[in-house]
C-alpha cells in the first residue's frame, strides 16, 4: 500500500465520490483510505473518527452544492436568490443522492450534537446570505417589516419552507415565490 501522505481535500473528494456512488452509508475509514492509496492512519490524521470525516463530507458536499451552478451568488431581489437556493439544493440532492434527507442519520449517536452543530452553522450561513439579498433588495415594500414580523422571522421561515420543500421531494418552488413576491412586494 502506498503510505504517501494524501490531502484532506484529497479524502474529501473520495469521500464524496463514495456518497455518489453508493449514499452515505458508504463513507467509512478503511474504504476511504483504501480508495486514497493511503494507510486508515494517514486517514485518522485528519479526521480522528468517522464522525468528524462525516461532519467535514457534509460541509464539504453543502459548499460543492452551492458551486454546482457556477452562477455568481449577486442577486437582484430576494425572490431570485430563493429561486437560486432551491435549485441549487434540488441540483446538490441530484448529484449526491439522498444527501438532504440522510446525513443526519449518518451520525452515531455519540456524534449527533456534533452533527447538529455544523447543520446549524451551515444553515446560519445561508440564512446569513439570504437576509443580506433580502436587505438589499431595493424593491421590498417599506411597510413589509413594520415590527409584527422582523426581516430575520421572515428569512427563517423561508428557508424553512424551503428545506419543506425539498424534503418532499417538489420539483420548483413556484407557490414559494409567489408568497414571497406578494408579500415583499404588493
Amino acid at each position: 500500500m502506498n503510505t504517501s501522505v494524501t490531502s484532506r481535500d484529497a479524502i474529501l473528494s473520495v469521500s464524496r465520490q463514495f456518497i455518489t456512488q453508493n449514499g452515505f452509508g458508504s463513507v467509512n475509514m478503511r474504504a476511504i483510505a483504501a480508495a486514497c492509496g493511503v494507510s486508515v492512519g494517514s486517514v485518522y490524521n485528519y479526521f480522528p473518527s468517522k464522525g468528524d470525516l462525516i461532519c467535514a463530507v457534509v460541509e464539504s458536499v453543502w459548499h460543492d452544492i452551492f458551486h454546482l451552478s457556477g452562477q455568481s451568488s449577486q442577486f437582484s431581489s430576494f425572490p431570485d436568490c430563493v429561486k437560486w437556493l432551491f435549485d441549487s439544493i434540488r441540483q446538490g440532492c441530484a448529484e449526491y443522492p439522498a444527501f438532504f434527507t440522510l446525513h443526519s442519520l449518518s451520525f452515531s449517536a455519540s456524534e449527533k450534537q456534533k452533527g447538529r452543530e455544523m447543520m446549524e452553522r451551515s444553515f446560519a450561513h445561508i440564512r446569513a446570505s439570504m437576509l443580506r439579498v433580502l436587505q438589499s433588495d431595493p424593491n421590498v415594500r417599506k411597510d413589509a417589516f413594520d415590527g409584527e414580523l422582523g426581516r430575520e422571522e421572515f428569512v427563517q421561515m423561508v428557508f424553512t419552507l424551503i428545506t419543506t420543500a425539498l424534503l418532499e421531494d417538489q420539483q420548483d418552488c413556484r407557490a414559494l415565490l409567489v408568497l414571497v413576491r406578494r408579500y415583499l412586494y404588493q
